[in-house]
């Protein structure tokens, strides 16, 4: 049975965000949010460590450090996309944005 002590432990193998994540799970209410933390633990079976650790990394920094959020974000296979979001410049096809066109009354003259 795995313990909030036991999670805890499990986490240095993982990251550091999924420590983070881990310790505000059990931060207030550890024996009710327990269940979440073992299944955030267990997704390191279907997904690894490195997918679970940037999931974590991309929950905290949006804010939102739950279980249902990380798993979203392993499933969607997202968990990279944080940092093409976060850089400016051209966008993904390399064409830059278009201008809203002029209305005829005005481009008459």
């Amino acid at each position: 049975m795995r313990t909030p002590i036991c999670c805890r432990g499990q986490t240095s193998q993982v990251g550091d965000a999924c420590r983070e994540v881990i310790d505000q799970l059990l931060e207030v209410n550890a024996l009710y949010r327990l269940r979440a933390a073992q299944g955030m633990l267990g997704l390191r079976k279907k997904y690894g460590d490195t997918r679970l650790e940037a999931a974590c990394r991309k929950a905290v920094a949006v804010g939102d450090p739950s279980y249902r959020t990380v798993k979203g974000i392993l499933v969607a296979g997202t968990e990279t996309d944080a940092e093409d979001a976060t850089q400016s410049g051209p966008s993904r096809t390399g064409r830059r944005p278009s201008r809203p066109r002029r209305s005829g009354a005005s481009a008459a003259s």
